[in-house]
């Protein structure tokens, strides 16, 4: 036998979803992949590496599958990966709390007589559920070798690493078989027979045969590559025809199998645990309930979006604040000119407006993964289903829908897990109306610009509910019209609840803030630096006046008048007036300390009251009061001039070219461009506004954008609302397209979702924005 002491071995890693794989996968390999808790969450292959006891081992994390009859494209994507990459051995993880229903995949892959080891997953809950079992007859009975884990809290891992390591040095091919019965047995020897004579490469002969039984079209393909002749496939289809007269082809072999998985679990049975409600079956009693399910599901919604909201504002000041600092320290260190201005306005103003969202983001991921660890998004799938029917689909649609609440990138590429085509397509179409992280940016701004903090958590659960709901109804006009046919069943299992690791929570946190960071530093940064060349240019503009020569009258004016106060306070010598002169600067300075806690017009501060005891206190007053004039006259005029440069820049031209069609919603220029620009990444649309708003306010403004916005006289409360809708339903990312076209493989439904989500834009924007002011809203 040779030693494998130096070489990498090669395990493929496969299993039902909801099993723990992909936190086995995490454990061993330490790689930062999502956990989830619900069917689907892995379509594509992932590959980790990692080492003990002087062993390389790379695993591949297989997509979850029920089954490798490859109905659909995770289990096709499984089935390959073991046949054609060549892994030494399969790793197959099941849960012990569910093992019955779990060997029903470990019969099919027996039959591809590869090296097996079996990862009992979940032997805690097994034990909480009373089920006991002896694993030395459970190595007997599937001819693999057995090692048990606890991926949830990364129990077992190095005992499966070295089961690994000793089913990789024995290459010990199961000795056990699925016997499929008197009928079907004689068949498949026959059929066998003639598969031999072919070169199959790595596809066992018994399993091809079987395959061809079953009429599998992949490896019916594949045949009628290798038989010119025919003769094979004749002989399938013979036998086939010979068989249906005895038993129905289309459900025998899943029985045999099934029944293989129920003798096994029976042999390997010590404890039979008294049939009794377990906790998870209690709770959902409660969460699934017919009328009470629904609801549920929205008030967690209600309050997850309650606490995106309330606790991210505190960190989100906190970067507010340290972006202020660091716009200062520029403003401070270099010269008016270009770079100042794309620094402060374009790159600061623009990203920095998209990056102080990132507690909110974050807080978004914390509640979605923790709802999912939990096991809580497999029941949210089982209560929508209902709705799902309605539109001929069904809550295995909705598993990758959820996903899109994260990014609809993975929200498509998870359709893959749907066995039927046209609910594949439907699904792929259908998603991009999910409130996307990159959205809640928007969200939150127009929110909290226009509406009261106690509002805007039902605000934003309104907002990702239409998005649920236009998603149903397109569903509906897609199955009726387009894509006709019967819905198909919908069998899902509902893994057990427990409490989420602080571990799997903070890689799902991580990742999640990392991507949305490189967004920040590649998409947003580039669009930030265009829109504020836009801004910015042409520099020739004519203004309206001689704004600099304005600016000095004003600072003149206001200079006569102070000195005026000096001479009408009849100050008895040059003491007091220095004194006058130290209490003014005093208040200046106390100003700047409290920079963040403005007070309120003509009201003199809390903070300036130790400053009041002095008899000369009355003078400073009027002097600073007159200062204070002074900097709100400078202010608009900078405001004034600003505004004039930026209505004859670029920008203004393109977003005065698409006004008439945006016209009819109530947006301006500035909304249009922001619409423009958000295609590449919603999140542009904040921090195309964040520049605009950025370059037009004066150099000492602290103004944060939900007060530029709230002020702003061509905005207000019903254009906000119709903004939401449009940023929810129009042309999703570019990243988001890509992805659809090659999912799709189609120009043509490329081109569909272009228009169609733009009119749908349109016209829901349209009826927010006369809805919102026959509401008094604007």
């Amino acid at each position: 036998m040779a030693d494998n002491t130096h070489t990498k071995i090669q395990v493929a890693l496969a299993g039902n979803p909801n099993c723990g794989k992909t936190s086995i996968f995490n454990n061993m390999t330490g790689s930062r992949q999502h956990v989830g808790n619900y069917a689907g969450v892995t379509v594509e292959k992932k590959v980790g590496e990692t080492k003990i006891d002087g062993h390389d081992i790379e695993i591949i994390d297989l997509p979850g599958t029920y089954s490798l009859t490859a109905r659909s494209l995770d289990e096709l994507a499984a089935r390959n990966v073991i046949i054609n990459e060549d892994p030494e051995l399969i790793a197959n993880v099941v849960d012990a709390s569910n093992l019955e229903r779990n060997l029903y995949l470990t019969a099919q892959l027996i039959e591809l007589e590869q090296p097996l080891l079996l990862v009992l997953n979940m032997v805690d809950v097994a034990k909480e559920m009373g089920l006991k079992f002896n694993n030395k007859k459970l190595e007997e009975l599937t001819g693999s070798t057995v090692v048990e884990t606890i991926g949830r809290v990364n129990k077992g891992t190095e005992g499966a690493l070295r089961g690994i390591v000793k089913v990789s040095k024995e290459r010990k091919i199961p000795n056990v078989r699925v016997n499929y019965g008197e009928v079907l047995e004689p068949a498949i020897a026959e059929l066998e027979a003639e598969v031999a004579k072919l070169d199959t490469g790595r596809y066992p002969h018994r399993w091809v045969a079987i395959k061809l039984l079953e009429q599998d079209t992949d490896i019916l393909e594949k045949v009628q590559e290798l038989d010119k002749s025919g003769a094979v496939l004749s002989k399938a289809e013979a036998l086939r025809t010979e068989l249906n007269k005895s038993v129905d082809m289309d459900i025998v072999f899943q029985e045999y199998r099934h029944r293989f998985a129920v003798d096994v679990f029976n042999g390997v049975l010590e404890v039979v645990p008294e049939h009794k409600d377990t906790k998870s079956d209690n709770i959902d009693k409660i969460l699934t309930n017919r009328w009470l399910g629904i609801p549920i599901f929205l008030c967690i919604m209600w309050v997850m979006f309650y606490l995106v909201i309330n606790i991210a504002e505190y960190p989100k000041g906190w970067l507010e604040d340290a972006f202020k600092l660091l716009t200062d320290f520029i403003g401070a260190n270099l010269e008016d000119g270009l770079l100042k201005s794309l620094l402060n306005d374009g790159i600061i103003g623009g990203v920095g407006a998209v990056i102080s969202f990132i507690p909110h983001i974050v807080l978004l991921f914390v509640s979605i993964s923790f709802l999912e660890d939990t096991g809580y998004m497999a029941r949210a799938a089982f209560v929508i289903d209902r709705v799902m029917r309605g539109v001929g689909l069904h809550g295995k649609s909705f598993i990758p829908m959820l996903l899109g609440f994260g990014c609809n990138v993975p929200s498509i590429m998870g359709a893959r897990i749907l066995d039927n085509p046209r609910d594949r397509m439907i699904t792929i179409l259908v998603s991009p109306f999910m409130s996307c992280s990159a959205r809640l940016p928007v969200y939150t701004l127009l929110a909290s610009a226009f509406f009261p903090p106690e509002d805007a958590p039902t605000i934003l659960l309104g907002i990702y509910t239409l998005g649920i709901v236009v998603a149903v109804v397109t569903a509906k006009v897609l199955r009726t019209y387009v894509f006709k046919g019967e819905a198909e069943p919908f069998v899902m299992e509902m893994p057990p609840y427990h409490m989420p690791t602080l571990r799997s929570v903070g890689i799902h946190m991580w990742e999640r803030s990392v991507m949305y960071l490189k967004k920040a530093g590649t998409f947003i940064l580039a669009s930030s630096i265009l829109i504020w060349f836009l801004t910015s240019f042409p520099q020739d503009v004519e203004y309206s006046q001689d704004y600099d020569a304005a600016k000095a009258e004003v600072t003149a004016m206001h200079e006569q008048t102070a000195a005026t106060i000096l001479d009408e306070a009849q100050l008895a010598n040059d003491e007091d007036k220095d004194k006058v002169t130290a209490i003014y600067d005093q208040m200046l300075a106390l100003d700047e300390e409290h920079k963040g806690d403005p007070p309120a017009e003509e009201e003199e501060p809390a903070y300036f009251e130790a400053l009041k005891a002095d008899e000369l206190y009355p003078v400073a007053w009027t002097l600073y009061v007159n200062h204070k004039a002074e900097e709100d006259e400078v202010k608009a005029l900078d405001l004034q001039q600003g505004k004039e440069k930026i209505e004859q820049s670029y920008a203004a031209e393109l977003g005065r070219f698409i006004q008439p069609i945006m016209e009819p919603l109530g947006f301006n220029w500035r909304i249009n461009i922001a619409v423009i620009a958000a295609v590449a990444a919603k999140e542009v649309m904040v921090s195309t506004l964040g520049t605009i708003y950025a370059i037009e306010a004066s150099e000492d403004d602290s103004t944060s954008l939900e007060e530029f916005l709230a002020n702003d006289p061509d905005f207000n409360p019903a254009i906000g609302l119709a903004l939401m809708v449009f940023a929810l339903l129009y042309l999703p990312c570019l990243a988001t397209m890509a992805v659809l076209k090659r999912e799709t493989d189609s120009w043509k439904w490329f081109g569909a979702v272009f228009a169609y989500t733009s009119i749908l834009a349109w016209v829901g924007a349209y009826i927010a924005v006369h809805l919102g002011r026959a509401l008094g809203l604007g």
